[in-house]
């Protein structure tokens, strides 16, 4: 392939399982930085990079790359409505509400059945508060929030408005639950796994989570961060 990195590509990437965002945009960043530059006034330039819209290192799926000029559009994508699919385990919680940290507390469950959990999924559709989960990349006075979780610190974060345009439970194997969510912008999957399981009475975690589409773009059409 072709690409002109400097004026602008929006690269589909596939994010792989404990890979960071940081490290697939490097990735791509050293992979490209010697057929890439320009050399303006006898200096190499670089192409610009980064990416619209971070994933957990435990989720995989879409990451959109730009590159060069197409910088300039990331805020742009980075409000494109998204597409996730995973699934929840019903009846245990951890700090992080995915399989980052170990299991912290165990629910009853014997008052779940699958017709509780498909009318409970009816709850979290239309416009609603959700708070971020204390292990995220939410800015607090100048750092991550989970780089303060990570170092044994608290801290409250504000709810904010998001919306889930569709939220369909595709199987259940209890405890284990698949599902498709369509969600805004600033959405927490990890925080619906979280507001789920209290829904249910109960608790419950986040243990596989990948990003499918990001607007019109598909991972279907994406490739890993070592291809380009």
């Amino acid at each position: 392939m072709n690409f002109d990195f400097y004026n602008g590509e929006l690269l589909l990437v596939d994010k792989p399982y404990k890979w960071s965002s940081f490290q697939a945009v490097n990735k791509i960043k050293y992979l490209i930085k010697n057929h890439s530059s320009l050399l303006i006034n006898e200096q190499k330039i670089k192409p610009k990079i980064g990416h619209a819209g971070t994933l957990d290192p435990l989720a995989t799926g879409l990451l959109l790359v730009c590159t060069g000029k197409k910088t300039k559009l990331i805020n742009e994508f980075m409000g494109l409505e998204k597409e996730y699919t995973g699934t929840f385990f019903i009846g245990a919680t951890t700090p992080c509400f995915d399989l980052e940290k170990p299991i912290d507390k165990t629910f009853n469950t014997a008052h779940i059945t699958s017709e509780l959990i498909l009318n409970t999924s009816k709850q979290f559709t239309g416009s609603l508060k959700q708070v971020p989960p204390i292990f995220s990349a939410v800015m607090v006075n100048g750092r991550r929030a989970y780089e303060i979780a990570r170092e044994g610190g608290t801290t409250e974060l504000k709810e904010r408005d998001v919306v889930i345009s569709d939220f369909e439970i595709t199987n259940i194997s209890f405890p284990l639950v698949n599902f498709k969510i369509v969600c805004s912008k600033g959405t927490y999957i990890r925080s619906i796994a979280r507001d789920f399981g209290l829904a249910l009475n109960s608790g419950a975690h986040l243990t596989e989570l990948r990003r499918t589409r990001i607007g019109h773009y598909l991972v279907t059409d994406a490739m890993p961060p070592t291809a380009f």
